[in-house]
């Protein structure tokens, strides 16, 4: 009899701790036993899939190599994306179906910069940690928010490597040519306050509208000024008309462009008269070009997963972002909660991975994690080279 009750009481003790567990787990929204739920919103359809369903496809083989090696402390890692359209309205509707619907742990997105701005105080409101993949404006991580932190370049940081590599390539008489709508203003303002803590005065500072056909009245004042750099804060088709007037013209500075420009090979295209983008040079968020062996493994993961894709350095920024979740969900440790994942993220200091040009650092008052932008550049007709990395401080 005594042995009986004793049986029972265990038993009931054993189905007591593990009902204790089952809700202990099921008050951490997509985690289980052996699954961890990551979300992902960006456009998969149309123009702007390159910064949402291309960056999503190199998170998910990444999220591939982590599951055949057990996953992060026994959990595999299952990913959830959602379109957004690089629309603002379907941005928040993506977040919200994310955190309420597929109840999603964390999320790893943010294609289109307009679209993940107005997702931010959804994203604050539910606090669900997120990193932000692709993403420039500097709203979404300024103020600082408790619960997202930017694996991508911000406009500001981008704004100051501009200046920054103007100074290192010994420029003397530095000029700037920016639009002044809402996202020229987003870089154009850091610009100007960074020429103001380096005590330096643009020689010229000249306007273009996103839609202009013509620059020769731009060009013309800023060869007048003998600028040998412009920085350039324009959209790839102003910019494409101010080199291609500059050729023209024989203006011939250092240009310097930022992530708007992002694929040098193709805005040679879009100038369109040889030689204009010889002193053209760029801001690249990755430290590798697609074809650089160093990222062999990845293209034979994205060619083996997604047949009839080629490695992109859109896959590249969701590679780099992935593997900084990774590393602070392992530093969360298997009791996981969004708290420690967040404090993880918080704690990162130093951490390399496998694409971008520096370490990825946040701290509890700066979620700007990438500060090492790269150079890139593209000789008349040749390839595309990787010609070194600012560090922002």
């Amino acid at each position: 009899m005594i042995l009986r009750q004793a049986w029972k009481a265990g038993t009931a003790g054993l189905l007591l701790a593990a009902a204790a567990a089952s809700t202990g787990s099921a008050q951490v929204p997509g985690v289980t036993a052996d699954t961890i739920k990551i979300g992902s919103f960006g456009a998969l359809t149309g123009p702007g899939y390159l910064y949402g369903k291309l960056p999503m496809n190199g998170i998910e083989v990444v999220f591939d190599e982590i599951n055949a090696k057990g996953g992060i402390h026994g959990r595999k890692l299952q990913l959830v994306r959602e379109d957004d359209r690089c629309d603002p309205a379907s941005a928040i509707g993506a977040v919200k179906k994310l955190i309420h619907q597929d109840q999603v742990f964390a999320m790893i997105g943010g294609g289109c910069s307009n679209a993940t701005f107005a997702a931010r105080d959804t994203i604050d409101e539910a606090k669900i940690p997120l990193i932000v993949m692709a993403s420039v404006h500097d709203g979404i991580t300024t103020p600082t928010p408790p619960t997202i932190f930017s694996a991508a370049t911000t406009s500001s940081i981008e704004s100051q490597a501009q200046l920054q590599y103007a100074i290192d390539q010994g420029a003397k008489r530095i000029a700037v040519v920016s639009m002044r709508d809402s996202w020229g203003r987003a870089r154009y303002n850091p610009l100007i306050e960074a020429f103001k803590a380096k005590n330096i005065k643009p020689v010229a500072d000249e306007e273009l509208s996103p839609d202009a056909n013509d620059a020769t009245a731009q060009v013309l004042r800023l060869k007048m000024t003998n600028a040998d750099a412009v920085i350039m804060l324009l959209y790839p088709k102003p910019a494409a008309v101010f080199m291609r007037d500059a050729q023209k013209l024989g203006f011939k500075p250092l240009a310097i462009g930022q992530t708007g420009i992002a694929d040098p090979a193709a805005f040679e295209d879009q100038v369109g008269s040889p030689g204009a983008t010889a002193n053209f040079r760029t801001i690249s968020m990755v430290r590798h070009t697609p074809q650089d062996p160093a990222v062999d493994k990845w293209r034979k993961a994205i060619e083996a997963k997604f047949p009839g894709d080629r490695l992109s350095v859109f896959n590249l920024f969701g590679i780099g972002s992935a593997q900084v979740m990774a590393e602070a969900l392992r530093r969360a440790g298997p009791d996981l909660t969004r708290e420690k994942l967040v404090a993880a993220l918080n704690g990162l200091k130093d951490f390399q991975t496998d694409v971008y040009p520096g370490p990825i650092t946040c701290s509890e008052t700066d979620h700007r994690c990438h500060k090492t932008p790269a150079w890139i550049a593209k000789d008349p007709g040749g390839p595309v080279r990787v010609l070194g990395a600012t560090k922002v401080e």
